[in-house]
C-alpha cells in the first residue's frame, strides 16, 4: 500500500517554484516597479535630459553626474532609464489589455456557446473574420481609427486579441452547457445573466489561464511593433519598441547601443512570458501529466 502511494504521487506533475524564466520575469516586474527609484534619469522630464550629449558611447559619464552605462540615445536620454521606464509602460499596456481582452472574449464566447442560433452565427462570424486576418493589420487598423496614445493602444490591443478568448471559450462552454449542473440551474429557472456569469463562465475559464501569458507577451510585441512603426506610445513616453525604432536610424553610423539593448531587453521579456505560460500550460494540461 505504501509502496502504491509513492509511486502515485511521483506519477504527480512536478511544480517547479523556480525556474529561469520566472526568476527572469521577477526580476523584470521588479525593475519595472522600481524604476523610479533606480533609474539614473528620468526619461520623460526634459530639465534632466542634456540633448549635447545625445548618441553618448556606453560608459561614458553625463554633466548630471551620472554614468551612462548603456549610453545615451539620439536625444540625450540614458539608455539604462529607458529600458526601465519602457518596461513599466510595456507592462502596464500589455497586461491591462490582455485581462480586458480575456473579460470581453470570454464573456463573448460563454455567451455565443450558452444562446445559440442567431447569437452564436453573429458572435462566430465575427470571429473568424477577425482571425482571418493577421493581428498586426487589425491593430494597425485599430490605432490608425482610434489615433495616437496609451489608452488607444490598450483599446488597439483589445480589438486585435479578444477573438482569440471567445473562440476557446465557446468550444469549452459548448461542452458545459450539456451537464447535469447547468440543467438543474435551468430548472430552478435562475436568471440567465447569473447562470451565465456565476455557472457556466467560471467552469470554462480555466484554458483562457493558459492563453492569458501567451497573450501577454503578444500583446508587448503589437505594442513594440506599433511604437517602432511610430503608431504607438508618444515620443516623450519611451516604451522598449519606441526606443528600439528611435536607435534605428543610427544603425549605420555605427551607434548599436541605441537599439541593440532595449531589443535585448524586448527579446527577453518575451521570452520569459512565453515560458512561463508554457509552464502554466504543462501544469493545467490534464494531457501533459504522466499516466
Amino acid at each position: 500500500m505504501k509502496a502504491h502511494i509513492l509511486r502515485a504521487l511521483n506519477r504527480r506533475p512536478q511544480w517547479q517554484v523556480l525556474t529561469p524564466s520566472k526568476i527572469l520575469l521577477a526580476t523584470y516586474v521588479l525593475l519595472a516597479l522600481a524604476a523610479p527609484a533606480i533609474a539614473p534619469q528620468n526619461p520623460y522630464d526634459p530639465l534632466q535630459i542634456y540633448g549635447w550629449e545625445a548618441s553618448s558611447a556606453p560608459g561614458t559619464w553625463g554633466s548630471g553626474g551620472y554614468l551612462y552605462l548603456l549610453g545615451t540615445d539620439g536625444l540625450g536620454r540614458d539608455i539604462v532609464s529607458c529600458i526601465l521606464y519602457g518596461l513599466r509602460i510595456s507592462l502596464v499596456v500589455s497586461v491591462t489589455s490582455a485581462a480586458i481582452a480575456a473579460l470581453i472574449g470570454l464573456t463573448a464566447g460563454v455567451s455565443a456557446a450558452y444562446f445559440g442560433k442567431w447569437a452564436d452565427i453573429v458572435i462566430m462570424r465575427l470571429v473568424d473574420l477577425q482571425l482571418s486576418l493577421p493581428t498586426i493589420l487589425v491593430a494597425l487598423i485599430a490605432i490608425v481609427t482610434l489615433g495616437p496614445g496609451i489608452d488607444r493602444i490598450i483599446l488597439a490591443l483589445i480589438i486585435a486579441q479578444w477573438a482569440s478568448y471567445a473562440r476557446l471559450a465557446r468550444s469549452v462552454a459548448l461542452s458545459e452547457t450539456n451537464k447535469s449542473y447547468m440543467d438543474a440551474a435551468r430548472l430552478m429557472r435562475l436568471p440567465t445573466s447569473r447562470i451565465i456569469f456565476r455557472h457556466l463562465l467560471p467552469n470554462s475559464i480555466a484554458p483562457a489561464v493558459t492563453l492569458i501569458p501567451i497573450e501577454v507577451g503578444h500583446a508587448i510585441a503589437l505594442e513594440a511593433t506599433l511604437s517602432f512603426l511610430g503608431l504607438g506610445v508618444p515620443i516623450d513616453k519611451p516604451s522598449l519598441g519606441s526606443t528600439v525604432a528611435n536607435g534605428f536610424q543610427y544603425l549605420l553610423t555605427g551607434q548599436y547601443w541605441i537599439s541593440l539593448f532595449p531589443g535585448l531587453a524586448l527579446f527577453g521579456l518575451i521570452a520569459s512570458i512565453n515560458l512561463v505560460g508554457e509552464d502554466v500550460r504543462r501544469r493545467l494540461d490534464p494531457r501533459s501529466r504522466p499516466v
